[in-house]
């Protein structure tokens, strides 16, 4: 089931953190923890699934906020954004050793927050996905929704983006431009070309089973000469594609 973005808040100013969380909860992100200190927040990493963390660099111990990112970008492969009441010259130069994946100046209103890690989640993996030496286009508020992140993909639904796991996908569905996925509970809207968004997706669950659908074999639930079922909706299946459901129901 998709769910919202689960954010870790590391700040040693309690009055700050807690408006902070005040400002995401409103908008509508999940606070998985909000601790003031580096080893704190190496901790909450361990144990918890966080997809976004904001960092203040000044934080309540020997480990610097410069520290943490050092340490996410070692360990983890999410993003993360600096939250700082510094901005001069030295303290954007050590931040930028780190490639942080954005950089807020206190003071700062709900809307700077949201439109940083909107940001910052947008262009998260994107860079990355692209073949090396094409450019990025611009493809408005649903290009987050090429960005992949572990065992889950980005998709965005009105103002929020959202992690959908790949075991969560039923199937997609070509429409013009744009793709339909379909979970068990939603529909989300994605503008990609069908054959680059299975070259995200796990190859040995997600199959193309005609020129229009992608499906999870996992929920296949039953199939005749020209169609599969997947929770009551009939797809249409290629010949190629009823040889290998058959093969494989067979061995």
């Amino acid at each position: 089931m998709e769910r919202p973005i689960k954010i870790l808040i590391v700040e040693d100013n309690v009055i700050i953190a807690d408006d902070m969380q005040s400002m995401l909860e409103e908008i509508g992100y999940e606070i998985v923890d909000n601790v003031i200190v580096y080893e704190q927040a190496v901790e909450v990493l361990k144990k918890e699934q966080v997809d976004l963390v904001l960092i203040d660099i000044i934080l309540a111990s020997d480990k610097t906020g410069i520290d943490l990112g050092k340490h996410i970008r070692k360990n983890y492969n999410i993003p993360f954004i600096f939250v700082t009441s510094n901005s001069d010259r030295a303290t954007v130069e050590n931040a930028k050793s780190v490639k942080p994946n954005g950089y807020l100046v206190k003071p700062f209103e709900q809307q700077d927050l949201y439109t940083s890690i909107e940001i910052a989640l947008s262009n998260f993996n994107y860079a990355a996905d692209k073949p090396k030496g094409t450019q990025a286009h611009d493809e408005g508020e649903v290009a987050m929704s090429n960005s992949v992140l572990k065992d889950s993909i980005f998709v965005k639904k009105q103002h929020l983006y959202y992690r959908i796991p790949f075991k969560d996908i039923m199937f997609i569905k070509a429409d013009n431009v744009y793709l339909e996925v379909n979970t068990a509970e939603r529909k989300f809207l994605v503008r990609s070309p069908l054959k680059d968004y299975l070259g995200k997706l796990p190859q040995n669950k997600f199959y193309r089973a005609h020129k229009s659908y992608i499906v999870n074999v996992d929920f296949i639930d039953a199939i005749n000469s020209k169609d599969i079922m997947i929770n009551n909706t009939l797809i249409p299946i290629s010949k190629e594609f009823k040889e290998f459901i058959i093969s494989s129901m067979n061995s």
